[in-house]
C-alpha cells in the first residue's frame, strides 16, 4: 500500500514536527507501507525555494510545492492551499497512492479533502497541533478573537470532513469530542521515538565535555526548539538559585528558534555560565544529551501546552537521562511524578529552582536510577513508531476497503 503524506515541513529542517514525521515513515516501512510525502509551500519560506520537484532526504522521496505568486492582502492563506492542491494532484496522478494522509495545520487538509474528492482516494487528517492555539503563542492571535473562531471552524469542519481523525494525544481528542465529534470518527497515534535510534547512555562524551568547557557541572539543559510557550525564560531566571547550592552548574540549551535572540539577551547576566550552541545536526544530538546532567521542560500553562504532548520528555526516557518537566496537560499525559520523571508547578521559576535542586541532590541519585526502568519500558512498549504506526493500519485498510466497494457498486449499476 503506497501512502501520500501531505506535510506543512519536513527533513533538512529541524523540529519536533519533523522528528515525528520521519519517525512515521520509517516505521511504516518497516510495516510494509510504502510511504511518500508532499510538503506545503510553508516548507520552502523556512528552507528557501525548492531546487528540485522532488527531494530525497533521509532516503525518503519529498514532493515540494512551490510558493504560489503574491496574492491580494487576505487571500495568502487561499493561494498557498491552491498550490498545495496543484501540486498534491500532479503528485497523485504520478504516485497512484491507496490513500492520502494529510497532517495539521488545516491548510494542508483542506487541498488534501479537495484533490482525494477529486481522484476518488480516501483520506485521513492527523492534528499535532490546533492552528489557533499555536497562533496565539506567537502572537498573531488572541483566544477568543474573530482569526481564532474562525480557525477553530476550519479545523472543525476538515475533521467532520475526512475519512478519518488522528490526534497525537487524548487532549486533542478531548477537544475535539467536545464539539459533537463522533468517538469513533478519532483515534490516537500518540508521539513516540525509535528506541534503536536513542539507546540509553551509561556515559558521558567526555570530548565534548571538554570542547564546551563544561567543566565539572552539574550540567542542565535543554535540546530542542526555541519557542515561547516552552518557558525557557524561566530556567534562566532560576539559574542563580541553583547556582547558589552548586557554584560550578553550567546552563547548556543546545537548539534554536524564534526566541534565540531574547534568551541569549536574558542569559548574558550569568555570563560564560550559560552556552549557547545554536542548532546541531541529528547524528551529533546524542552527544549533547550525554553532556547534560539533568534536562528541564519548564513549557507554560495555557491551552496549547495542556492539550499536546511534547517529544522531548520521550527522548529522556528513552536514552536514561535524568528530567524535570512543568505539570502542564501534556507533560502529566508522559509522566507519572516520581515514577518516570518529575513534575514541578508550572510557571513557576522558584518550583523549578527546588526541583532541579531536588533532582540534583546527591541523597535522590538512587531514585532518578530507579525511575529509568518503569520510563524505559514506557517508551519500549507503548511509544515506539513501530507501535504508533500498527495503530494506523486498521484505519487504512477499512477506508481502502470502502473505497473499492463504492467502486464496484457504482460499476454494476
Amino acid at each position: 500500500m503506497r501512502v501520500l503524506h501531505v506535510l506543512d515541513h519536513s527533513a533538512p529542517l529541524q523540529s519536533g514536527y519533523v522528528s515525528r514525521t520521519l519517525g512515521i515513515l520509517r516505521a511504516q516501512r518497516g510495516l510494509g507501507i510504502d510511504p511518500v510525502a508532499l510538503t506545503s509551500p510553508r516548507h520552502g519560506a523556512e528552507a528557501g525555494p525548492p531546487v528540485d520537484p522532488v527531494e530525497e532526504v533521509a532516503d525518503f522521496a519529498f514532493y515540494r510545492t512551490p510558493a504560489p505568486a503574491r496574492a491580494l492582502p487576505g487571500l495568502g492563506f487561499r493561494a498557498e492551499m491552491a498550490a498545495t492542491a496543484r501540486r498534491l494532484e500532479q503528485a497523485v496522478e504520478e504516485l497512484r497512492p491507496a490513500l492520502i494522509h494529510a497532517h495539521s495545520p488545516v491548510l494542508n487538509a483542506f487541498p488534501a479533502q479537495a484533490v482525494a474528492k477529486r481522484m476518488n482516494l480516501p483520506m485521513v487528517y492527523e492534528i499535532r497541533a490546533f492552528w489557533e492555539d499555536a497562533a496565539v503563542d506567537r502572537g498573531t492571535t488572541t483566544e477568543g478573537s474573530i482569526r481564532y473562531r474562525l480557525t477553530r471552524a476550519m479545523e472543525t469542519r476538515a475533521v467532520r470532513r475526512a475519512g478519518h481523525v488522528f490526534t497525537i494525544c487524548e487532549g486533542l481528542r478531548d477537544d475535539l469530542l467536545s464539539r459533537g465529534v463522533n468517538p469513533d470518527h478519532v483515534s490516537l497515534a500518540p508521539n513516540a521515538i525509535e528506541p534503536d535510534r536513542l539507546p540509553p547512555l551509561t556515559e558521558k562524551d567526555a570530548g565534548l565535555v571538554a570542547e564546551l568547557g563544561l567543566g565539572e557541572g552539574p550540567v542542565i539543559g535543554f535540546l530542542g526548539s526555541f519557542y515561547h510557550y516552552e518557558g525557557l525564560h524561566l530556567l534562566i531566571d532560576a539559574f542563580p538559585a541553583i547556582r547558589d547550592r552548586w557554584p560550578t552548574a553550567r546552563l547548556l540549551f543546545v537548539g534554536g528558534g524564534p526566541e534565540d535572540a531574547a534568551l541569549r539577551e536574558r542569559a548574558a547576566p550569568l555570563g560564560d555560565a550559560a552556552l549557547f550552541t545554536g542548532r546541531v545536526g541529528p547524528e551529533e544530538v546524542r552527544r549533547y544529551y550525554s553532556a547534560v546532567d539533568l534536562l528541564v521542560y519548564p513549557r507554560l500553562k495555557m491551552r496549547l501546552t495542556d492539550l499536546v504532548t511534547p517529544l522531548k520528555p520521550l527522548e529522556a526516557m528513552a536514552m536514561a537521562r535524568a528530567f524535570i518537566a512543568s505539570d502542564v496537560g501534556g507533560h502529566r499525559e508522559l509522566v507519572q511524578d516520581g515514577v518516570t520523571g518529575r513534575l514541578f508547578r508550572s510557571d513557576d521559576p522558584n518550583a523549578l529552582a527546588a526541583a532541579a535542586l531536588d533532582a540534583l541532590d546527591p541523597a535522590q541519585q538512587a531514585q532518578n536510577a530507579a525511575m529509568t526502568a518503569p520510563a524505559l519500558d514506557f517508551v519500549r512498549t507503548t511509544r515506539s513508531w513501530s507501535a504508533v504506526a500498527e495503530r494506523y493500519l486498521p484505519v487504512y485498510e477499512r477506508l481502502t476497503v470502502q473505497r473499492l466497494e463504492r467502486a464496484e457498486s457504482v460499476a454494476a449499476e
